[in-house]
């Protein structure tokens, strides 16, 4: 008797599901911490974070890579100057993730699209197969440290990836000082708790202004917000980065923040980030 052919068809996907799932974990075993980077809404500066984040971390001399899990918005690469690259496939059939010239290695969805104005048209079980892929199918070697950057909120992606790494050091909650933003944020501790992620803690982007005349400290948008919400629901504060124009020149122009003005205030503030990410994860 002949197999029912949609029985067959399961079995396949099974076993394709089995071989990507244990390339998955034997990739990620060669990753010492691997850390999310999320927020609850979009134009908080989370993608500037984790790119100043790693960048804050390879200059520790760690072995950073970065993977854009933001499908239809990713940014990391040109951020890390690096439009153009493309993903390699070697003799073996594994993909090689390209390297910023800060030695960051890194994978997103805008190294395979055609045109640098394609978009992304796809619902969530696709987006969950590319980041399955480029989690198991990349050759990301011997890391410190992976850093995820998730596009806003709590949607396909974020969940694929928790779901997915079970063993993930924690989440990075990136936030502004208004109130708008600290509901969001609010959802995100939720949201990572139920899916047992630790959060390291939260950092307020954007959160002052350095006066360049008298050297005053401005709040713009409000004072403290993100620490009171961390102290309310039991996480840490990670710290609080000053707005500076720079910021956003430098990753327009594909210049890492933290390593183009490292004595600034706002490098300063990333190292202190990096120094609290560092604590909690033991490293």
């Amino acid at each position: 008797m002949s197999a029912n052919p949609d029985e067959a068809r399961r079995g396949e996907e099974f076993v394709r599901r089995v071989e990507e799932m244990n390339r998955l974990r034997a990739r990620m075993d060669r990753v010492k911490h691997k850390v999310a980077v999320m927020s609850g809404k979009g134009g908080v500066g989370k993608s500037l974070v984790t790119v100043n984040l790693a960048a804050a971390l390879a200059a520790e001399g760690k072995r950073v890579g970065v993977l854009d899990a933001d499908i239809h918005g990713p940014t990391v690469p040109k951020m890390l100057g690096m439009k153009g690259a493309q993903l390699e496939v070697n003799a073996e059939g594994g993909i090689i993730a390209p390297a910023s010239p800060s030695g960051i290695k890194v994978a997103s969805m805008d190294f395979l699209l055609p045109t640098q104005d394609a978009p992304v048209i796809w619902r969530g079980p696709l987006k969950m197969s590319a980041i399955r892929q480029l989690l198991s199918e990349v050759e990301w070697g011997d890391l410190d440290f992976l850093l995820i950057d998730l596009p806003p909120g709590t949607g396909d992606e974020a969940l694929t990836v928790l779901q997915l790494l079970q063993d993930i050091d924690g989440v990075v909650i990136v936030t502004m000082p208004n109130e708008v933003s600290g509901q969001v944020v609010e959802k995100s501790v939720t949201f990572a708790r139920q899916l047992k992620a630790p959060v390291i803690g939260l950092v307020e982007n954007m959160s002052y202004l350095i006066c360049p005349h008298c050297s005053d400290r401005i709040d713009l948008f409000g004072e403290g917000i993100a620490e009171k919400i961390a102290n309310s629901m039991g996480v840490p504060f990670l710290g609080a980065m000053p707005l500076d124009p720079r910021v956003a020149k430098d990753s327009d122009s594909g210049k890492p923040f933290a390593m183009e003005n490292p004595d600034s205030p706002a490098a300063k503030a990333f190292k202190g980030i990096v120094a609290g990410i560092e604590k909690f994860v033991g490293s």
